[in-house]
């Protein structure tokens, strides 16, 4: 498999033509600041020992403190998590919000654990790495097979540590302890307004487009929600089990129903089961991983048929495949701009924290709207002026505002 990091470093090499940049700017930029790997022992509901390994990596802070997601996935690495840090700190600058990239990941099935283990082995993370984050030093969040339960064990874990209440100090929360309205649909939300930005530059609308959906999970669930509410046909969705296709289209709410009750799309009436390979190649307008990483690679790039291309999943396609997509003139939404709506309400929730002042859902909508419209004509004005790819253009408009903190702090 890709080694993650290896993207990112060639993405890295892809803008520095772009950007005048002090000696030793790149430099800075290919090495993550602190990398934190830790075993945590976790006692088994059967009395046994178990220990798992973990890893958080935190990028850089040039902007602010870094801030990014823990995974609970058995295959995460050492390196996937540098990786993940790294577009964090990409993402938070494309958006404008001032923080630096961190990512967190525990090697774990969370699926084989009762809740009370995953209990113990999110405190006990906790317990590893407590004296490396803050609420003004790198701020957790969620991300794949983690949620607000999790993120509300780790607060309060942390709060027990350094003795006082500290809800800024991990996002993404329980809303009774101070998770924010609207930070569930984030993701999704945010990405259905970089797209609705693109079909306008592109003059079309939603109405009448076919869309894929390769994940069915949160974001990926809501997405095929929000674009059926505004007039789109979503013709297949999947998740890790395999997918299901109707050119008709599927219907929201029963798949869903369908998810919830037997753990998974397939086999849902009315609709033909197909594998995550093929859902990706479907003849279809709009195209939508929001899985997990490399799925579009140089093998599948040139079969791959959608038009546009929103990447809800972090790092779903290989630069390799970037290129041949390019030139085939699909419109590539990446993943820094397209799911950073994620981490922006969760910005919303650390601010929210801090001043102990709550916004309604309306105010958060639009406050996200208006941060994703704006960061996505920055990205475009960008990509016409430096006549790049969208990718490129993410990356210039990102590594120049790090560049430029870290030249006004006097690291470069």
């Amino acid at each position: 498999m890709q080694n993650p990091y290896e993207n990112y470093l060639k993405q890295l090499d892809n803008v520095k033509k772009y950007i005048e940049a002090p000696e030793g700017a790149f430099e800075i930029l290919k090495n993550p600041l602190r990398i934190i790997e830790v075993s945590i022992p976790v006692k088994m509901d059967d009395g046994s020992i178990k220990v798992f390994k973990g890893w958080r990596s935190q990028h850089n802070n040039a902007l602010g403190p870094t801030k990014g997601g823990i995974r609970y996935h058995p295959d995460v690495t050492k390196e996937e998590v540098m990786a993940l840090s790294a577009w964090m700190s990409i993402k938070n600058a494309v958006v404008g919000i001032p923080y630096g990239g961190g990512k967190g990941g525990i090697k774990v099935n969370p699926k084989e654990l009762s809740q009370g283990e995953l209990e113990r082995l999110s405190r006990g993370f906790i317990d590893a790495i407590y004296k490396y984050i803050g609420v003004d030093q790198d701020i957790p969040a969620p991300d794949v097979y983690t949620n607000s339960q999790i993120m509300s064990w780790m607060m309060d874990e942390y709060s027990k540590l350094v003795g006082s209440y500290q809800p800024g100090v991990i996002t993404g929360k329980i809303k009774i302890v101070g998770g924010s309205q609207g930070r569930g649909t984030a993701t999704a939300r945010g990405g259905f307004f970089v797209l609705r930005e693109a079909l306008k530059i592109k003059g079309e609308s939603f109405k009448g487009l076919t869309v894929a959906v390769q994940g069915f999970g949160n974001a990926g669930s809501f997405a095929a929600r929000f674009l059926s509410e505004a007039g789109a046909n979503v013709v297949a969705v999947s998740d890790s089990k395999g997918g299901i296709y109707n050119s008709q289209g599927l219907p929201y709410g029963p798949v869903l129903e369908h998810k919830m009750k037997t753990g998974t799309v397939r086999d849902f009436d009315g609709a033909r089961n197909i594998t995550n390979e093929e859902l990706l190649e479907l003849d279809v307008d709009i195209l939508i991983p929001a899985a997990i990483e490399n799925v579009i690679t140089k093998e599948n790039a040139e079969q791959i048929k959608a038009r546009y291309i929103l990447e809800l999943a972090n790092g779903p396609i290989t630069p390799e495949a970037d290129e041949i997509l390019y030139k085939k003139g699909t419109f590539i939404l990446p993943d820094v701009l397209a799911n950073a709506g994620g981490v922006t309400v969760s910005y919303f929730e650390w601010v929210q924290n801090r001043t102990g002042y709550y916004w309604s859902e309306r105010e958060v909508h639009e406050k996200l709207d208006e941060v994703m419209t704006q960061a996505f004509h920055n990205v475009y004005e960008t990509m016409k002026e430096k006549e790049v790819n969208s990718r490129i253009a993410s990356y210039i408009v990102s590594v120049s505002r790090i560049i430029e903190a870290m030249k006004a702090r006097g690291w470069i």
